[in-house]
């Protein structure tokens, strides 16, 4: 399983390096859709249970849109943690690092995975959850799992384009680290994977 699980997170880092060496982000939006899928169907690691993978119609992704993609600065913040229950790694500790301002209204809190190696931690719930998209909220950023948009000089990458599922929207065996009050926007932002097929 760890060598498989390797492989799985090898893709992942090589997909998002070719989504930030893609100079349209529509472009590295349809390659990441295709390639995400492609993973969700056939991978021994995806979190689509291995009985549904055969006719896994995809995961159904928003179109795209230019004006949800943002490059913020992440302002400094008082620390705080929050600590979350996972599948795979017991209890899990972030350390909030900072906030991102959002043009147009809202704040999210950005986080470090305070563990070996670390890693960017941005999940979002906005007013589309448990309707159009899915319910606990989406990911940004994991960059600890190879899911990094970008960005330079203290700024990220956040496109809501790319927003996707959790795997325990998939599987209910698996439990995700979900949005947290500070993660939370009042805003709908219909974009990125929507709610998984029942």
């Amino acid at each position: 399983m760890s060598l498989t699980l390797l492989d799985w997170r090898r893709r992942v880092a090589r997909l998002y390096a070719e989504v930030r060496a893609e100079p349209d982000p529509a472009a590295a939006h349809e390659h990441w859709r295709r390639t995400r899928d492609d993973l969700l169907r056939t991978h021994p690691e995806s979190p689509v249970p291995p009985a549904q993978r055969a006719d896994y119609p995809g995961a159904p992704v928003a179109p795209y849109d230019p004006a949800l993609r943002f490059e913020v600065a992440v302002d400094a913040v008082p620390r705080t943690h929050m600590e979350a229950a996972t599948r795979t790694d017991g209890t899990v500790r972030f350390d909030r690092i900072g906030r991102a301002h959002l043009p147009g209204g809202g704040d999210l809190d950005v986080w470090w995975l305070a563990a070996y190696g670390g890693g960017v931690f941005v999940p979002v719930k906005d007013a589309t959850a448990g309707t159009s998209t899915y319910g606990g909220g989406r990911y940004l950023l994991d960059t600890v799992k190879g899911a990094d948009l970008g960005g330079g000089n203290g700024r990220l990458v956040l496109d809501f384009n790319f927003a996707y599922n959790p795997s325990c929207a998939y599987n209910p065996a698996w439990a995700c680290p979900l949005p947290p009050p500070g993660n939370t926007l009042t805003r709908p932002l219909l974009a990125g994977e929507l709610a998984p097929p029942a």
